[in-house]
């Protein structure tokens, strides 16, 4: 059996038909006309989309459309077999290439836990250290006020024990001299030691307790020190109306292909700018930053080098 596009051409040269007379009827552009002619499948969209051109030649010609088909199968059926079966592979290479990067993600936000649990448990362990230092500074500040104290009361005691040693007698005038400064020297040191015992080590306290508080070695640091970076970012998001192959490039990186049915979605993130080629321009609606673009050209045309920017 004769191939599907030598079979239209005899028809259609003994019709007396152009081929631009054809792509008119049937809205088929000229060059997919030819090329379904010359067997150059290559040269057409996806397989759906030459099936139906296929409809529309037969129809267009007077001709049984199941029979072109049946033609097109035939002589179609091995290319588009060995395309099928490259797109599986690109489909399982893009399913692999997501679990990579969902692994990526998963054992960062484990290092990011364990970040964070490490910081908060110096942070508890450090508050700590303070909690137990200022009790005993307290003790030590009590203890040093004792000592303090019991040696004034010992002071005092030498000079009551002196003078109860029988001493000569003494002019009235020696006497009450010597009385009168006695009684500040007893009084003296008492003095001293409670102004001792209680402000100096008091200051001492809340003074080293007030640097620990602020300048320790990790004074200031808590679990708000990490913060999320998600601002200024480029969101693209693409929905198929009809069959379409999708290559993306975000920013200065390699570009992305996927393959987009019908009601199927696609989402990627940059942050200067997109470059898409769609091999169905037509069928393709897209989204940047959640604003709708304008469509990229008519079903069924491959638009090159699109430009998204901010």
């Amino acid at each position: 059996m004769e191939s599907v596009g030598e079979f239209f051409r005899q028809v259609r040269e003994t019709k007396g038909l152009t081929v631009d007379e054809v792509a008119s009827k049937t809205r088929i552009r000229t060059d997919f006309v030819k090329a379904l002619e010359d067997g150059n499948f290559a040269k057409l969209p996806d397989q759906v989309f030459a099936r139906g051109f296929v409809r529309s030649y037969a129809r267009s010609l007077g001709l049984d459309e199941e029979d072109a088909i049946h033609r097109f199968i035939q002589s179609a059926g091995s290319f588009y077999e060995k395309q099928d079966e490259r797109e599986r592979l690109k489909v399982r290479q893009l399913e692999e290439d997501h679990k990579r990067q969902a692994n990526r993600k998963a054992v960062a936000i484990a290092i990011g836990i364990a970040v964070l649990t490490l910081i908060f448990l110096l942070s508890r362990e450090q508050s700590t250290v303070f909690r137990r230092g200022a009790p005993e500074q307290g003790s030590a500040a009590k203890r040093t006020a004792q000592q303090t104290k019991e040696s004034a009361e010992v002071t005092t005691r030498e000079p009551e024990r002196t003078a109860d040693v029988p001493k000569p007698a003494e002019s009235p005038t020696v006497a009450t001299a010597k009385a009168t400064a006695e009684t500040p020297h007893r009084q003296e040191p008492a003095s001293v030691a409670g102004g001792t015992s209680r402000a100096e080590p008091d200051a001492a306290s809340s003074g080293t307790a007030a640097a620990l508080g602020s300048d320790g070695p990790l004074a200031g640091i808590g679990l708000n020190a990490i913060e999320s970076r998600g601002d200024g970012q480029l969101v693209l998001d693409l929905e198929a109306t009809e069959l379409s192959w999708v290559v993306v490039q975000i920013d200065n990186g390699s570009p992305q292909e996927s393959l987009l049915r019908p009601g199927e979605k696609g989402h990627w993130t940059g942050q200067d700018q997109f470059i898409l080629t769609l091999g169905n321009a037509g069928g393709v609606k897209a989204e940047l930053n959640g604003k709708p673009q304008k469509p990229f050209g008519p079903s069924g045309k491959v638009a090159r080098d699109i430009v998204l920017k901010r």
